[in-house]
């Protein structure tokens, strides 16, 4: 296979979590890597190094925050392009939002939405040309319905949901699809916030008895990433029931 045929990938915020389940899907399917994080070098580049062994594929690895517009100018010099583009770095705030630095704000807002507009800004243009390509945007059931205290965290996954509709309008034309997928409770380093007690109290609130696996939103992706060309502008709801 010549490197014009190879599928390419860039899974953000893949060191851990979804993140890493996303990336150890696709390289099962067969697709190039280029995988980002915030901070976590040594994890990211030992998960890369695991997936060229097991699958022989290429991987690509950068450290930055996803929301440096240089620095994502300058990955995207190293990608000619994209056949998926999955938006998954995240980050989140629990707190009285009276209690919320304008900064603290901005670095939620920035990471979990304005980061979208960044990747898709680069990697749109030569899916536009090839006419195909997938985007998928990792979301939340706090941007379909809103937290107390996670109110920074529930307006950028509200934008992220927006912006995958209307994206995906624009697009259509073009055969590029634009999915999200609206997380429930993932059993994920986002959560360890939370003690024994108060993990309970959210499990009893879902109908399916537990919380989710990185593992099952890694499906997910993995199923939009196919053929179907008629799917598009849909948040998919992943939550065992609770919504």
């Amino acid at each position: 296979m010549s490197e014009t045929d190879r599928k390419k990938a860039l899974v953000t915020g893949a060191s851990r979590g979804i993140g890493r389940a996303v990336a150890s899907v696709l390289a099962a399917s067969g697709y190039d890597l280029y995988m980002t994080c915030r901070k976590n070098t040594e994890s990211l580049n030992r998960l890369a190094e695991e997936l060229r062994e097991q699958y022989g594929i290429k991987c690509n690895c950068y450290t930055f925050s996803i929301h440096d517009e240089e620095k994502v100018a300058e990955m995207f010099q190293e990608i000619p392009y994209l056949d998926v583009l999955v938006n998954n770095a995240g980050v989140s705030y629990i707190g009285l939002l009276t209690d919320m630095t304008y900064q603290e704000w901005h670095e939620v807002i920035d990471t979990n939405l304005s980061a979208c507009f960044l990747t898709c800004r680069h990697a749109v243009p030569e899916m536009v040309r090839r006419r195909r390509g997938k985007i998928i945007n990792i979301s939340s059931v706090w941007g379909n319905t809103g937290a107390s205290m996670e109110v920074a965290y529930s307006a950028s996954k509200g934008g992220v949901n927006a912006f995958t509709r209307a994206l995906a309008k624009e697009l259509g034309p073009s055969n590029i699809q634009v999915n999200a997928v609206a997380c429930g409770v993932i059993d994920t380093d986002m959560n360890r916030c939370f003690d024994e007690e108060e993990m309970n109290m959210l499990i009893q609130e879902i109908p399916s008895d537990r919380i989710g696996r990185p593992g099952e939103v890694a499906e997910i992706v993995k199923f939009l990433c196919t053929g179907n060309e008629y799917l598009t502008g849909q948040v998919i709801t992943l939550d065992g029931g609770w919504t």
